[in-house]
């Protein structure tokens, strides 16, 4: 019912705006619904960000930085900077928060052999076994949210996503540097 308000009332909007605004055409709607959508997938997301960080007993964030050790870590390590690029914050934010999951047990912190400057992080054991002890259930969860999709459509989706974040970034930078 609040979707048919919404509806109803959006088109009322577009029809007092007029054709003389080159953006209320059909393209701008679906753009901004779009817009609207991501959204609110981004605070559905981060929901269930904050429901797996609770079940370890850290906060959404270290979950994050958790998870994107998960992804990144090939053998050596990852550097705070990798990290923090990975999740859009500044590498101090990461360093803090490390150093918090580390006393924790959750991750090493190692100086590199390569270069003193860098940090590399990586996941204990302990971390990889409560990541085990979560799996069948984020399992389920990604196979009700996905149900739609074969693995190919959500391949080639998740494909035309990173291709639309790029060119969004790029917008942005125009925008920061005044096209």
């Amino acid at each position: 019912m609040g979707q048919d308000a919404r509806k109803g009332s959006d088109s009322s909007n577009r029809a007092k705006r007029g054709a003389s605004n080159e953006f209320s055409g059909k393209n701008h709607d679906v753009t901004r619904q779009f817009a609207w959508e991501i959204a609110a997938i981004n605070v559905h997301l981060q929901e269930i960000r904050y429901f797996w960080a609770k079940a370890l007993g850290v906060s959404g964030p270290q979950w994050m930085i958790l998870m994107a050790l998960a992804d990144l870590d090939q053998g050596e390590g990852v550097a705070v900077k990798v990290v923090s690029k990975m999740l859009h914050v500044d590498p101090s934010f990461v360093t803090t928060q490390s150093k918090m999951l580390e006393k924790k047990g959750f991750m090493r912190r190692k100086t590199s052999e390569d270069d003193a400057r860098i940090v590399q992080m990586s996941l204990t054991d302990k971390t990889y076994k409560l990541f085990a002890g979560l799996a069948s259930e984020q399992e389920a969860l990604n196979n009700f949210i996905f149900a739609e999709f074969s693995d190919r459509e959500l391949s080639e989706f998740t494909d035309k996503l990173a291709a639309l974040k790029n060119r969004i970034e790029k917008a942005s930078l125009k925008l920061t540097v005044g096209i």
